[in-house]
């Protein structure tokens, strides 16, 4: 310790006052740098940048409830793809820097190949809403909040039934905003905080049960005619 102040009064306070200031400057301007960098990748106008998910995901999601409605209540890519929660949403950016890689070698530069991958990313984005229990649903919806009289009576039950299961949002409100991509699995085949499942077993095919053999038939007893019984 002693050596540590004999080291600062060697430089002089003033040095030491101007390089902490330069220090908490630098700290600040980082803090302000990467909270505007944050805020400006969650707005709309940068998700749509790129004239793959312009082309594709925004122009399906155009006319759908949540981008016009009568409530004008709108919700952008972030507010269903990213997490709201400081540190969920850090991670989460820097996952998708891995989509920069993919962007600059064209893996879904054209319709063709979007719609080749559609299912593949259908199938993360359904992962992680059921690991997360649809947060990113109940960010907007709170299941507490609803009027269940303002309700179908159909809704009601299905609501009833996925409290009763133990299901999550995603479980049955998907493609909604985008097309429903074709394939074997859907939100409700993925398992929660789980992997990835790469196929669904076919089910094994029952053998068909062999036809019974008919009984053979009894032999019929010769019985001597009249004629030859009264010889």
């Amino acid at each position: 310790m002693k050596k540590t102040i004999a080291m600062l009064r060697s430089w002089g306070w003033m040095r030491v006052l101007a390089v902490a200031l330069l220090a908490l400057l630098i700290s600040a301007t980082l803090v302000v740098a990467g909270a505007a960098g944050l805020a400006w990748t969650s707005t709309e106008k940068f998700c749509i940048s790129c004239h793959e998910m312009r082309e594709n995901v925004y122009a399906e999601f155009k006319g759908t409830i949540h981008d016009v409605n009568r409530s004008g209540v709108r919700a952008i890519c972030t507010d269903c793809h990213v997490p709201h929660e400081p540190v969920a949403l850090i991670k989460r950016k820097f996952a998708a820097t891995a989509e920069l890689y993919h962007s600059l070698v064209g893996t879904i530069d054209t319709p063709e190949k979007f719609e080749a991958h559609r299912y593949g990313m259908a199938l993360r984005v359904w992962q992680r809403m059921k690991d997360t229990d649809s947060l990113e649903c109940r960010n907007c919806h709170q299941r507490d909040s609803m009027s269940k009289e303002l309700q179908t009576e159909r809704a009601q039950k299905r609501h009833a039934k996925a409290d009763a299961e133990g299901m999550t949002c995603i479980d049955c409100h998907f493609g909604i905003a985008h097309k429903e991509p074709e394939g074997e699995l859907g939100p409700r085949d993925l398992p929660v905080r789980g992997k990835m499942p790469v196929k669904k077993a076919e089910p094994a095919a029952e053998p068909t049960p062999e036809p019974e053999a008919e009984p053979a038939a009894e032999p019929v007893a010769e019985t001597a005619s009249p004629a030859v019984a009264a010889e």
